[in-house]
């Protein structure tokens, strides 16, 4: 309740009404300053070739598409909050094949709408008004939601800059002792976007270890764990659920971004809560898609076909690469080429490449320990790739 005083002191305050202060004087979106600089740069004429934003260009399987068809139904309902039980089913059947990990379907496992919502959501659910653990661990350069949700949700960042000398490896020696003992949450993206960097089973495991020795969750982004092109990468679900949440999404393993499916998978203290908080900001995705989203978790030979794509693709900006003198680093797994450039300067690279219509992402657009790397995503078709790479030919870096 609202005492009196506080309604008068409110009455005869008046003026301009409040806007959050993060939404009022934070910055762009990193991929909305990109937009900007594309729209100054690229010539007037030239069709740019877009490495940018991780938004395949891959036609979606069409037995997923036919699977959304013939779910569009004569009449439209509100989906259940926790999805269909078939999807989460699919879910646990996937994990099963692809890590050896063994989910209760009902319990451990929450469908959200593209895994971009449920990264969002996360820290809501994990940071109190009054929480003495209410710090985020972010390792850097990193997916700008980790920050922007941590900060919605009234969390403290903490911005650990991952290290060249670790090929751009997470290990909880990068923390200090004092800042684990105020943690709510470790994002661990792995393969990690930007850098493509893998880290390997024991590795995961010391970091689960950590997680329950010191009492805080670890949010495992494996966004990327079917893009690879030598040994698959594993989950830190693979070392157990307690005190775990891994996310998985179909956006890029099955090409279907515009979709928007992918699933929580861990815990079940914490699916249990976030089951109880999604239905304050929304629903699961529409059932059609739920559909074709079955589909593609019951199938593993498209995501296979997919992989191939990739590396054909790789392939070619590889070869373009070597044949300017430009090195790669990471780039283990993912679509990602996380390239240094010579001087540093990442911003005027990119807008270089914008004036022959070439678009890619500043490293330093992605946060601490990216400046002086752009990041390639192999997103634009293959035979896009091929053109990008003629044009560099004349590519003055």
């Amino acid at each position: 309740m609202i005492g009196p005083q506080a309604r008068s002191a409110a009455a005869a305050a008046g003026g301009t009404p409040p806007i959050n202060p993060l939404l009022d004087a934070g910055e762009d979106y990193p991929f909305v300053r990109l937009a900007e600089l594309r729209r100054a740069r690229v010539p007037a004429g030239i069709e740019a070739i877009d490495f940018s934003v991780g938004d395949p260009r891959e036609r979606t399987p069409e037995f997923i598409r036919d699977a959304l068809r013939a779910a569009v139904p004569d009449v439209s309902s509100y989906p259940a909050t926790v999805g269909l039980p078939e999807l989460r089913a699919a879910a646990a059947g996937w994990l099963s094949r692809r890590f050896g990990v063994a989910t209760d379907p009902h319990r451990e496992l929450l469908p959200v709408n593209g895994t971009k919502e449920g990264v969002f959501l996360l820290a809501f659910a994990v940071i109190g008004r009054s929480a003495t653990r209410n710090v985020v661990v972010i390792p850097s350069p990193a997916y700008p939601v980790y920050a922007s949700a941590a900060r919605f949700a009234g969390a403290e960042v903490h911005v650990v800059r991952l290290r060249r000398e670790d090929g751009f490896r997470f290990h909880t020696g990068l923390v200090a002792e004092d800042i684990w003992r105020c943690t709510a949450l470790l994002w661990l993206n792995h393969p990690h976007n930007p850098t493509g960097a893998v880290l390997d089973r024991a590795a995961l495991g010391a970091i689960a270890n950590h997680a329950r020795q010191h009492g805080y969750w670890i949010a495992a982004d494996e966004a990327y764990a079917d893009i690879y092109f030598d040994e698959p990468p594993r989950s830190t679900l693979e070392h157990g659920t307690e005190n775990v949440l891994a996310f998985h999404t179909l956006s890029k393993r099955s090409a279907m971004t515009g979709y928007r499916s992918g699933f929580m998978a861990g815990d079940a203290r914490l699916i249990a809560a976030l089951a109880r908080f999604r239905p304050n900001v929304g629903v699961a995705t529409p059932d059609f898609v739920q559909r074709a989203a079955i589909a593609a978790w019951n199938d593993d030979a498209h995501a296979g076909r997919q992989r191939e794509v990739y590396r054909a693709k790789r392939e070619v900006m590889l070869r373009a690469f070597v044949e300017r003198g430009w090195t790669v680093e990471g780039s283990e797994a993912t679509f990602y080429l996380w390239a240094p450039v010579r001087g540093g300067d990442d911003v005027g690279f990119v807008e270089r490449l914008l004036e022959i219509g070439i678009v890619a992402t500043p490293g330093s657009f992605l946060g601490a320990g990216g400046e002086g790397y752009v990041r390639w995503a192999l997103v634009p078709t293959l035979e896009r790739c091929r053109e990008a790479a003629a044009r560099l030919a004349g590519f003055e870096s």
